[in-house]
């Protein structure tokens, strides 16, 4: 016999939705993991069904806030 492999569980939050420019809309939620792992993801959708996923750790949140903010301060 062979076992069924499951993907792992995760638990999904909205935490906002942003109207950007040209017609995009950016998306961003919370992913907890069953393992612990709490990532941000964004869904960036442009037009009707064209979506970038990104997933971000910690770390790499802090450092693109970094940039952000710098670039929003000119």
């Amino acid at each position: 016999m062979t076992e069924e492999i499951k993907p792992p569980q995760e638990t999904v939050s909205t935490l906002a939705t942003i109207a950007a420019p040209w017609s995009r809309e950016i998306l961003a939620q919370k992913v907890e993991h069953e393992s612990g792992l709490q990532i941000l993801r964004l869904r960036i959708k442009e037009g009707r069904s064209r979506f970038t996923i990104i997933d971000l750790d910690a770390p790499t949140v802090e450092a693109l806030m970094a940039v952000m903010t710098k670039w929003s301060e000119g």
